[in-house]
């Protein structure tokens, strides 16, 4: 009998609970660890955030899905890996060993600059603490009748999250009394073409975002600015960069420069044949992309397949992450910003097809869970 275990509950695991569902791999153990019970859905999140969705619509149960999947569920965290041994190190349930490991753990926020902020730091991740600090400052804020709040990172999640938040305290508290400001580092959607540049910060000014170039350090009343000025804020979301978990180093994989697992085609360790990775805690090498949801979600199906064909021994299929993607910015209120390219274009229809794809992503495994 093989021994498959699965760390994290991220979006490409959802897929490999979504084949074995469908069909059993014979002759294979599989075991999930993951360390909360449901997988929320980061792209709906800012929908939930401004009140378009219940949290409930975002997220999927990962107990029922992996019943389905004829997998052991256990609730855990990871806490280490001896690549060598072939050990998976878990806070609660001690060591688990494997034949084939696949990893979707995700990342963290690297806050560490604005720990020291005397404002409520909210990270985006892990996201099962960002909802319960959002929904406590959202209530903070309706209570005193005001809210002013800083959106640390000019990237789609900071932009994202800035319109969705503004939206959301401008009707629990009134435009004139919802602040919100983005702070956006090294400039606003990196990476991203002047056509979706240009849209984005025309619709952060007439949504009442304000956008402050430069980056931020935490202080007393708030955040220090790098060019000497400060900003006082009641919260501060941080959608800055992620850092890996610091166990990732003595694992024995090989990392990238970046300090997450050097991964190749077909999403293997690029040290460790029976070690797959996907999510925020891999990186291709040969094939450099950003650390986004929409791969994870793409990687999903073929890390399905090569779980199966490394437990039987055969060759890994080969796979190339998309070049471009496909980007649909929600907003704040139904609305949403299209990218494709170096073409841009925004509306409610763009916020309709957001929320089918959306939806239907959801669905696939919502409907799994309650067979």
């Amino acid at each position: 009998m093989k021994r498959l275990v699965l760390a994290g509950g991220g979006h490409a695991h959802l897929h490999v609970l979504k084949t074995l569902a469908g069909q059993r791999w014979p002759e294979v153990e599989v075991t999930l660890v993951t360390p909360y019970a449901r997988q929320i859905y980061s792209g709906m999140v800012p929908g939930w955030m401004a009140g378009h969705y219940r949290l409930d619509q975002c997220a999927a149960a990962l107990g029922p899905l992996a019943a389905a999947a004829g997998v052991r569920c256990l609730i855990d965290s990871v806490t280490g890996i001896d690549a060598e041994r072939r050990t998976l190190r878990t806070a609660s349930h001690g060591e688990i060993a494997y034949d084939v490991l696949s990893l979707d753990v995700g990342a963290r926020v690297d806050s560490s600059m604005l720990a020291d902020s005397g404002a409520s730091l909210l990270a985006i991740r892990p996201l099962e603490e960002f909802v319960v600090g959002w929904q406590r400052f959202v209530d903070a804020a309706s209570a005193r009748g005001a809210a002013r709040l800083a959106v640390v990172g000019g990237g789609a999640a900071g932009v994202e999250l800035a319109l969705a938040a503004r939206y959301r305290l401008a009707g629990e508290v009134g435009a004139a009394a919802a602040e919100v400001i983005l702070v956006t580092g090294s400039g606003l959607l990196p990476g991203h073409g002047p056509a979706i540049v240009g849209m984005a910060g025309k619709t952060l000014a007439r949504h009442g975002v304000a956008v402050v170039a430069g980056y931020a350090a935490g202080s007393r009343e708030g955040l220090q600015l790098d060019d000497g000025s400060s900003l006082a804020a009641d919260g501060i979301i941080a959608a800055t960069g992620v850092r890996p978990a610091e166990w990732l180093a003595g694992s024995g994989l090989a990392l990238a420069a970046d300090g997450f697992i050097a991964v190749g085609d077909g999403q293997q360790s690029v040290s460790h044949p029976g070690v797959f990775a996907a999510g925020d805690v891999a990186s291709r090498i040969d094939a450099p992309h950003a650390k986004s949801g929409v791969y994870a979600v793409r990687a999903g199906p073929v890390l399905s397949a090569n779980l199966q064909r490394a437990l039987a021994d055969r060759p890994i299929l080969p796979y190339q992450p998309q070049r471009r993607s496909l980007y649909l910015l929600a907003t704040g209120p139904q609305e949403a910003i299209m990218s494709w390219g170096g073409v841009a274009a925004g509306g409610a229809w763009a916020w309709r097809w957001k929320d089918w794809i959306d939806r239907r992503f959801m669905r696939q495994y919502k409907d799994l869970a309650s067979a």
